[in-house]
């Protein structure tokens, strides 16, 4: 074990836990060096499992023989900087979850036709800018039947470190990738393409031509004003959800679930 106790904030090594902003760790000019935080053992092993290469862990002391035990063990002869509880959390702004912090490489971005190449049910997020719904979406996909996620450049980015401690997990259990317009690349791979959204055209999510669709794009806009009327208009079904008592619409991660469960492959 590497262990590397600190007792200042300046200690060499710990900026990637602290000073880094997420658009630092993810490094757009060399995705190769990319790096993401991922919080709590449990969180930790699901990424370890999906094969996400540790580069240094943050725990507590008293976590070193407990619940970040496994972990080191795991992780070969990565660095491990441990301290005080007081200091840690002055460190990265906030109490540890769980005493447990691993920084790990980002992986090589896949291809929209790698992604999709075996998928019938893949969800298109566009749009969507709050982390906790990107977590909330990737953990009803992985749940509830979806086989990859697509999400365009105005969307957070899943290995935010919110997005991945709300998903638990779940953003490493699914393929990902970017994509540059919900509709064309997906049409062209052979999907049938369903934005959700209120229109007078719309049909009702549990019409029988949805679920038979041997490949299926769900399209889920952002949270306020939800897909764009150019969109809307190339999609080959736009669907609602029927709503009671005067509800016009639900929030675009609840709005997901009911929409992968009913639109799930039969």
């Amino acid at each position: 074990m590497n262990i590397i106790n600190i007792n200042s904030l300046d200690h060499p090594g710990v900026e990637v836990f602290s000073t880094l902003t997420e658009a630092q760790l993810r490094n757009r000019i060399e995705p190769e060096k990319g790096v993401f935080i991922a919080e709590s053992p449990k969180v930790i092993h699901v990424a370890l499992n999906a094969g996400y290469q540790p580069l240094a862990l943050l725990c507590e002391e008293r976590h070193i023989t407990g619940d970040a035990a496994d972990i080191i063990a795991r992780c070969g002869d990565i660095p491990v900087y441990t301290g005080n509880r007081d200091l840690l959390a002055s460190l990265t702004g906030y109490t540890l979850t769980r005493g447990v912090l691993c920084a790990m490489r980002r992986p090589p971005m896949r291809t929209v036709e790698e992604v999709c190449a075996h998928a019938r049910r893949v969800v298109v997020i566009d749009g969507v800018v709050d982390t906790t719904n990107i977590g909330a979406i990737f953990r009803s996909a992985a749940a509830l039947g979806i086989d990859a996620v697509l999400l365009t450049p105005t969307s957070c980015d899943p290995l935010n470190r919110r997005a991945v401690r709300v998903s638990m997990g779940s953003v490493f259990l699914l393929p990902w990738t970017w994509i540059d317009h919900p509709i064309e690349p997906l049409t062209s791979l052979g999907f049938r393409t369903a934005a959700m959204a209120l229109t007078d055209n719309s049909v009702s999510i549990d019409h029988p031509s949805l679920t038979s669709e041997p490949r299926l794009a769900i399209i889920m806009g952002t949270e306020g004003d939800g897909l764009s009327p150019d969109v809307i208009a190339k999609a080959d079904y736009v669907v609602r959800i029927p709503m009671h008592h005067q509800v016009d619409s639900l929030n675009v991660a609840a709005a997901s679930a009911v929409a992968f469960w009913e639109l799930r492959k039969r």
